[in-house]
This record gives C-alpha cells, structure tokens and sequence, in this order.
C-alpha cells in the first residue's frame, strides 16, 4: 500500500508539472498571438502597398494578391464557424 501512495504521489506531482509546463506555453504563444494581432494592420498594408506598386515586379504584386484574398476567405471561414458556434451553443442552452 505505501509503494502505490507513493506511486500516486510522484503521478499527481509529475501531472501538476505538465500542467503547469502547458501553462506556460500557452501563455506565451497568447502573447505571441497578441503580437501577431497587432501587427496584422501594418501586414495588410504593406501587401496592399506591394500590390498596388507598379514598380514592383508582377510577380511580387500576384503574390501579394493571392496571399490577401487567402487571408480574407480564412477570415470569411472563421467568422462563418464562429457564428455557427455560437448558434449551436445557444440552441444547447436553450434545451437545458
């Protein structure tokens, strides 16, 4: 009986590091993605500049193009999934 208390005992210390370890990680990657939000303005800025430079090469202004309307059918994807969520959690809600 001592030998599995034991036992329990460096499971729940080993478990109560992970989740600390999961802890940490997730509260910088919310930090990075807070930087990332940040910066997204200045992101769309800069490919609309490069898209709509005609100094720059064609290629590069494709590029910037396809990399915006990329960008905007994700964020339609999300915004369409998010409000499916939250319908669905409502109806949820509803049934309770």
């Amino acid at each position: 009986m001592l030998v599995w208390k034991g036992f329990n005992c460096i499971v729940n210390s080993r478990h109560l590091h992970l989740l600390s370890y999961r802890d940490a990680k997730r509260a910088a990657y919310s930090q990075a993605i807070a930087r990332l939000h940040q910066m997204a303005g200045a992101a769309a800025s800069t490919l609309g500049k490069i898209m709509t430079d005609p100094n720059s090469p064609a290629s590069t202004r494709v590029r910037a193009a396809d990399s915006i309307l990329d960008h905007a059918a994700k964020a339609i994807e999300i915004e369409d999934i998010a409000a499916r969520v939250e319908a669905l959690e409502r109806a949820a809600e509803g049934q309770k």
